[in-house]
């Protein structure tokens, strides 16, 4: 009997394989800066950000910015838009896609939101864990696997922090993820760092931000801090953490 043999991760650029262990070592002393350097020289036009234009976002999508600067090759920007975002947000996206001159790629869902409310109905408001899951494969998994392919990404960065979820404490500078590289360049950063980083970059804070917002996602699942909850912890009703995009598995498998 046969047995199904595990899916192979993506070699660098020059076709060579990755060491993960010997990549972890190199990563951990490195700034976020040589980490999206060290991605690039080493996957080449396969390495992307992604980006949710959130609170802290400005971070890495500045860092992107110099870097392209720097080498004369500018880094895709794969922005996943769920359709259901504030107005604040896109206003905010606007804004630093031109200040910054992101070369973005908008991924969203072939399934348009009048059409998955009237299939599905509101996902968000069942407060059942399952409709969630449903939801975040629909309007953000998959669209980001979609865009993925699509640009023939390896690697992708993203601004995830590790005191951000039960999950993200446990995550490493360089993880596989659904057959994919995931470089977390800010994984080590606090709160502080980024609005010190913000503010000696003079990069504009999201709208929601001074509203009370310490994350901001959906306009349906995003609160304001309030009192002991924060962070995180306002997000989708408190009944998740993770939206799935940052999770191994198959298109959102193990959401």
């Amino acid at each position: 009997m046969q047995t199904a043999s595990a899916p192979t991760l993506p070699p660098d650029g020059a076709g060579r394989a990755i060491d993960l262990a010997a990549v972890r070592e190199r990563l951990a002393p490195l700034s976020a800066q040589e980490r999206l350097r060290w991605a690039q020289e080493t996957f080449g036009e396969g390495f992307a950000l992604t980006t949710s234009f959130g609170i802290q976002a400005a971070v890495l999508l500045h860092m992107v910015s110099e870097l392209g600067q720097q080498t004369g090759r500018p880094v895709p920007v794969i922005w996943v838009d769920t359709g259901y975002l504030p107005a604040e947000t896109y206003q905010y996206a606007d804004l630093l896609v031109q200040r910054l001159q992101l070369k973005l790629v908008v991924a969203q869902s072939a399934m348009s939101p009048a059409r998955m409310e009237a299939l599905h109905g509101r996902l968000w408001e069942t407060e059942q864990v399952a409709d969630l899951e449903l939801y975040h494969r629909i309007r953000k998994v998959e669209p980001l696997d979609r865009a993925l392919t699509d640009g023939g990404v390896t690697c992708w960065a993203s601004g995830v922090r590790g005191n951000q979820t039960d999950h993200r404490r446990a995550m490493e500078p360089l993880d596989p993820v659904r057959q994919r590289w995931s470089l977390r360049p800010l994984l080590s950063w606090t709160k502080r760092d980024v609005y010190y980083y913000m503010e000696e970059q003079q990069l504009p804070q999201h709208p929601l931000f001074e509203q009370g917002y310490s994350t901001v996602g959906d306009w349906h699942s995003s609160a304001p801090d309030a009192g002991e909850v924060s962070g995180r912890a306002t997000r989708f009703g408190g009944l998740k953490q993770e939206c799935g995009i940052h999770l191994p598995g198959l298109m959102g498998e193990g959401i």
